[in-house]
């Protein structure tokens, strides 16, 4: 038999000529000029997630919350700018770094710290702890303990809203580690293929549950994960609020305007390990601070209010005065509400 004579070089160039190029990475647009009103909202909400964290950690610490607790120290200007630019319907579904997420979304300090400490009055009835709280009234899906599953969920959320024919959308966040995970591609491949309305938020702290990325990933640039998918992304400065808040906005459009999916890597950090038990020794205390010093998305926006003139310290002083309250009192809550009744084993299952 005839061997099958092989292609040219230069057929197979033509051929793939043919295919739709694969999307390059898209700009970041300029960080957004913040008015005064929404610069200290955005600095009142930081500082509430950062507070909260803070005395999580401390209630940890005694014993007050069990199982495991992952703070958000650090994150914060992520979620609160991607909350400024969403809309009254939109869903938000993350992992189990979650408790920033369930703040800058509206649900209560109350709830979150009693489900902390497996009370009655949290949001999971005290069966969900730390990882696992959601809020329907606001549109929030989860906090999930297993890595990346949120993101099949979150693609889910995106392809209901594209089945109801509304202009919703759904931000689904994760992790660099989370970014690892073969179920992730295909909820791109989906979300592509059917131009589904979800904005993949990848919260790069570059250190996942201990490993870099750089030793962890052979494409560090997160932003472009989804390039054979035809999917576009951005790398956006996450420990700017303002950046986020001016990606968030471009992303969002993209998907309301039915373009499909659409990428946004968060260069983000986080000051604590990656759980409470995580001592955090693949890191130096200096490369800590010199992030807590220079990019701190909380005292950016303070550095930003002062110079400007538009407040002073004593304004902080009493924001922080204020914030400082409110998680008194959720920490106060928690600890004195009643825990779960015994017979709420058999509740909220399929039997």
């Amino acid at each position: 038999m005839a061997a099958r004579p092989k292609k040219s070089a230069t057929a197979a160039s033509a051929k793939a000529s043919t295919h739709k190029p694969l999307p390059t990475a898209v700009d970041a647009p300029k960080p957004e000029e913040f008015s005064f009103e929404q610069e200290m909202m955005a600095y009142r909400e930081m500082l509430l997630i950062r507070r909260f964290e803070e005395k999580a950690g401390q209630l940890y610490g005694m014993g007050l919350i069990g199982g495991f607790c992952h703070l958000y120290i650090g994150q914060e200007a992520v979620v609160v700018g991607m909350q400024m630019a969403l809309k009254q319907g939109d869903e938000v579904i993350t992992g189990y770094r979650d408790h920033g997420h369930m703040l800058a979304t509206g649900m209560s300090p109350d709830g979150v710290m009693a489900e902390l400490t497996g009370r009655r009055g949290g949001y999971s009835r005290g069966k969900g702890g730390s990882m696992h709280m959601f809020s329907r009234e606001k549109n929030f899906f989860g906090g999930h303990g297993i890595v990346g599953a949120q993101v099949s969920l979150g693609t889910g959320l995106a392809f209901a809203n594209r089945y109801r024919g509304n202009d919703n959308i759904s931000v689904t966040y994760f992790g660099d580690g989370a970014a690892n995970q073969g179920q992730v591609y295909e909820s791109f491949n989906m979300a592509e293929l059917w131009k589904l309305p979800v904005v993949y938020v990848i919260e790069n702290n570059r250190y996942a549950m201990g490993t870099s990325v750089s030793r962890a990933s052979a494409q560090t640039d997160f932003s472009q994960r989804g390039a054979s998918f035809n999917i576009p992304g951005m790398q956006v400065d996450g420990m700017d609020v303002r950046a986020v808040k001016a990606a968030g906005d471009y992303a969002a459009k993209w998907c309301r305007e039915g373009k499909g999916p659409f990428i946004l890597e968060m260069a983000t950090y986080r000051y604590r390990g990656h759980s409470m038990s995580d001592p955090a020794k693949y890191r130096t205390k200096e490369e800590v601070q010199k992030m807590r010093a220079e990019q701190d998305p909380i005292e950016q926006v303070k550095h930003r209010l002062t110079e400007a003139g538009k407040a002073s310290e004593d304004d902080f002083k009493a924001i922080d005065k204020e914030v400082r309250d409110i998680v008194g009192k959720a920490a106060e809550f928690a600890q004195n509400d009643a825990e779960p009744d015994a017979s709420e084993l058999w509740t909220d299952i399929v039997r």
